[in-house]
């Protein structure tokens, strides 16, 4: 039997994006703030944050871009991000969001396989932006640099009105991020307007944020993550965004103390550095009431360690672009911090045998984990499949509703799901199952271990051994001894198959924006 959501199911509103997020502005909410651009140095009120919206939909519309048409946003964490963003849904276009640090030919490839009309950026991102737009033949007319003088300042300028658009949400696509998926190369993952909406009041009901929240804008607004809980959720709640371009450490900090930051959306690296990094005991975080770790699995030690040094709620999310992001949130303060929690409303999931095919069953004893399988979700926030591949569509639909995550997840007595691993990440031992992310949450409880990362690497039989990659907090340390320390030291812990049988000392592990391992950066 699937795990249904243990919270009531909400009413999704059968209405677009702008209108979830505008419509119902009250005259006592115009005034508030709706965001501080630290890089930017501005704050912009929600009564202006939707004149801005309109302007620019209206300066769009009146260039040509209608419902229907894909404009790529390649833009850091900003205001401008976020009125842009607003402004394609405003037409009823699509918004392809460009992860900031893509090299000119990737930009170009995502323009040609979505058919951007346009591509929306800002000159002090370098000549990218037009060596893409070349490579892509967008037209020279079609590149906009929204932080120039015929940019964004030139479109508020005009006040152009946007025209009345009408679709159905259910059908109307409102984003093309690009995702891996399961595996593969990047595709274009089709979520509609209801899809987002559907996501918005899932997590809403869940109340992890309040209008009275101050939230820190670090995650990147071009990964779903980013795009959907803070440029979208804490624009729909009333809350407070504070949007900063790239994390660094200090000015995280420092920011939160100057501010009074009550709450931050994160990934697992922040927690790590909240964890263990000796300038966190230079600030006042003393108004930061939680923060919600997502994007990748956050182990339970490294979670406590974060509630301990900042007496703080640690909280666990789970998602997929696929999903809009949010499948699961684990709110739950009787639950394992290490678990990502229930689905959220209107959910559902299930553990498939990735051998069998079987459903794999909720445990009956109190405190006993399943065995593993691949977690399969439902719900109204999955996506409407992969664009123009209808191979990798099939493969991640198969059918009812059901999404294949591709992750290895076991689940307790009570329908909690703890990820174990990407199913294609899994090293194989000598015929064992060995998740590299247990092996790396291991590492980092070790005093001596800054950061850690574990791959499966042919060892001179040409058999897959676990091999781990760390970063040594003291340099002066990494060598051969403490090398044998930390192999010693995972094999008291785990089972003799999930042993670390090579190890290497490197200065940083290579990983997303959003804090994943790259590992295939390490083979």
């Amino acid at each position: 039997m699937p795990v249904t959501s243990d919270r009531p199911d909400v009413i999704i509103p059968d209405v677009g994006l702008h209108e979830y997020l505008y419509g119902d502005l009250s005259p006592e909410d115009e005034d508030r703030i709706a965001i501080v651009d630290l890089a930017g140095g501005t704050e912009t009120s929600y009564a202006t944050l939707r004149s801005h919206v309109d302007s620019v939909a209206g300066w769009l519309s009146r260039h040509g871009v209608a419902k229907n048409d894909v404009v790529a946003l390649h833009c850091p964490n900003s205001v401008e991000f976020i009125v842009a963003a607003h402004a394609v849904w405003r037409l009823g276009a699509v918004l392809t969001p460009v992860p900031l640090l893509a090299s000119p030919s990737t930009v170009a490839e995502q323009l040609r396989d979505s058919h951007a009309v346009m591509l929306l950026t800002l000159a002090g991102l370098g000549d990218g932006g037009e060596e893409a737009a070349e490579l892509a033949g967008l037209p020279t007319d079609r590149l906009i640099r929204l932080d120039t003088s015929r940019g964004l300042n030139q479109m508020l300028a005009e006040r152009n009105t946007p025209p009345t658009v009408s679709f159905d949400p259910s059908t109307q696509l409102a984003a093309l991020p690009y995702s891996s998926g399961t595996t593969g190369l990047p595709k274009g993952v089709r979520l509609t307007h209801r899809n987002l909406v559907a996501n918005m009041a899932q997590v809403e009901s869940s109340g992890p944020v309040t209008r009275d929240d101050v939230v820190f804008g670090v995650l990147p607004f071009f990964h779903i993550y980013g795009l959907s809980t803070l440029a979208n959720l804490v624009v729909r709640l009333r809350a407070r965004l504070l949007t900063v371009p790239r994390f660094e450490l200090n000015t995280f900090l420092r920011n939160h103390q100057k501010h009074g930051v009550t709450f931050t959306f994160i990934a697992p690296p922040v927690a790590l550095a909240l964890a263990k990094h000796p300038e966190v005991d230079n600030y006042d975080l003393s108004a930061l009431r939680g923060v919600l770790s997502g994007a990748a699995s956050l182990d339970e030690e490294l979670a406590t360690a974060v509630e301990k040094r900042l007496g703080i709620n640690v909280y666990q999310g789970y998602g997929l672009t696929e999903t809009s992001p949010v499948t699961h949130v684990n709110l739950d303060r009787n639950l394992s911090l290490g678990s990502v929690g229930r689905p959220v409303a209107n959910t559902e999931h299930k553990l498939i045998d990735p051998d069998s095919g079987s459903e794999i069953p909720v445990p009956s004893d109190a405190g006993a984990l399943s065995d593993a399988g691949e977690l399969w979700v439902r719900g109204p926030q999955v996506m409407d499949g992969y664009l123009n591949n209808p191979e990798a569509t099939a493969e991640a639909l198969p059918g009812d509703g059901w999404l294949r995550t591709g992750d290895l997840a076991r689940q307790g007595s009570v329908g909690e799901v703890f990820i174990v691993d990407r199913l294609k990440e899994l090293i194989k031992y000598k015929g064992y199952q060995v998740p590299p992310a247990e092996l790396e949450a291991l590492l980092l409880t070790h005093d001596a271990v800054a950061d850690a990362a574990v791959v499966g690497v042919a060892n001179d039989d040409g058999e897959e051994i676990p091999k781990a990659f760390v970063v040594a907090r003291d340099k002066d340390a990494a060598g051969d001894a403490l090398s044998d320390t930390l192999i010693a030291f995972v094999a008291e812990h785990v089972e003799p198959y999930k042993k670390v049988r090579a190890l290497e000392f490197i200065e940083e592990i290579p990983k997303s924006a959003t804090g994943k391992v790259l590992r295939r950066s390490l083979l």
